[in-house]
Protein backbone atom coordinates (compact mmCIF):
# COMPACT_ATOMS: atom_id res chain seq x y z
CA UNK A 1 0.00 0.00 0.00
CA UNK A 2 1.34 3.50 -0.89
CA UNK A 3 2.43 5.84 1.76
CA UNK A 4 0.23 9.66 1.64
CA UNK A 5 -2.06 8.91 -1.02
CA UNK A 6 -5.03 7.42 0.97
CA UNK A 7 -7.40 9.66 3.19
CA UNK A 8 -7.55 10.08 7.12
CA UNK A 9 -10.11 7.34 8.10
CA UNK A 10 -11.33 7.79 11.58
CA UNK A 11 -14.52 8.32 13.62
CA UNK A 12 -17.17 10.54 12.99
CA UNK A 13 -20.02 11.62 13.75
CA UNK A 14 -23.09 11.68 11.54
CA UNK A 15 -26.15 14.18 13.08
CA UNK A 16 -29.76 14.39 11.74
CA UNK A 17 -31.35 17.54 13.36
CA UNK A 18 -34.60 17.14 12.54
CA UNK A 19 -35.44 13.60 14.11
CA UNK A 20 -32.63 14.62 16.77
CA UNK A 21 -30.63 11.43 16.24
CA UNK A 22 -26.90 11.03 15.91
CA UNK A 23 -24.48 8.34 15.42
CA UNK A 24 -20.90 7.22 15.15
CA UNK A 25 -18.69 5.60 12.58
CA UNK A 26 -15.86 5.34 10.58
CA UNK A 27 -15.78 7.36 7.23
CA UNK A 28 -13.20 9.35 5.61
CA UNK A 29 -15.51 12.23 5.69
CA UNK A 30 -14.68 14.97 8.01
CA UNK A 31 -15.46 18.80 9.43
CA UNK A 32 -13.76 21.30 11.46
CA UNK A 33 -17.02 21.17 13.76
CA UNK A 34 -16.71 18.93 16.39
CA UNK A 35 -19.25 17.20 19.04
CA UNK A 36 -18.89 15.74 22.28
CA UNK A 37 -20.25 12.07 21.82
CA UNK A 38 -21.39 9.80 24.86
CA UNK A 39 -17.70 8.37 25.52
CA UNK A 40 -16.46 12.25 26.48
CA UNK A 41 -14.50 12.37 23.40
CA UNK A 42 -14.83 15.08 20.90
CA UNK A 43 -15.18 13.84 17.07
CA UNK A 44 -15.70 15.56 14.00
CA UNK A 45 -19.67 15.99 13.62
CA UNK A 46 -21.27 16.58 9.86
CA UNK A 47 -25.17 17.16 9.74
CA UNK A 48 -27.28 15.53 6.77
CA UNK A 49 -30.63 16.88 6.11
CA UNK A 50 -32.03 12.65 6.10
CA UNK A 51 -31.30 9.51 8.55
CA UNK A 52 -32.39 6.09 9.11
CA UNK A 53 -34.31 7.83 11.92
CA UNK A 54 -36.27 10.10 9.59
CA UNK A 55 -36.24 8.82 6.10
CA UNK A 56 -40.08 7.71 5.11
CA UNK A 57 -38.95 3.48 4.26
CA UNK A 58 -37.32 3.13 7.12
CA UNK A 59 -39.91 4.92 10.13
CA UNK A 60 -43.32 3.49 8.25
CA UNK A 61 -44.39 6.73 6.99
CA UNK A 62 -44.03 6.06 3.27
CA UNK A 63 -46.54 8.24 1.36
CA UNK A 64 -48.47 6.99 -2.14
CA UNK A 65 -47.40 9.27 -4.60
CA UNK A 66 -49.41 7.24 -7.36
CA UNK A 67 -52.57 6.46 -7.10
CA UNK A 68 -53.32 4.54 -10.69
CA UNK A 69 -51.15 2.88 -12.54
CA UNK A 70 -48.87 4.21 -15.19
CA UNK A 71 -50.99 1.82 -18.06
CA UNK A 72 -54.55 3.11 -16.25
CA UNK A 73 -53.39 6.84 -16.76
CA UNK A 74 -52.36 6.24 -19.91
CA UNK A 75 -55.86 4.44 -21.06
CA UNK A 76 -57.35 7.20 -18.99
CA UNK A 77 -55.85 10.17 -21.00
CA UNK A 78 -55.48 8.67 -24.65
CA UNK A 79 -58.42 6.31 -24.27
CA UNK A 80 -60.14 2.88 -23.62
CA UNK A 81 -58.60 -0.20 -22.39
CA UNK A 82 -58.16 -2.67 -25.67
CA UNK A 83 -58.84 -5.85 -23.54
CA UNK A 84 -61.92 -4.01 -22.46
CA UNK A 85 -63.16 -3.36 -26.42
CA UNK A 86 -63.43 -7.07 -27.21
Amino acid sequence: MKQGIHPKYDYVVFRDRGADFSFLTRSTATSAETVEWEDGRAYPVIDVQISSASHPFWTGKSRVLDDEGRVAKFYKKYGKDPKQES
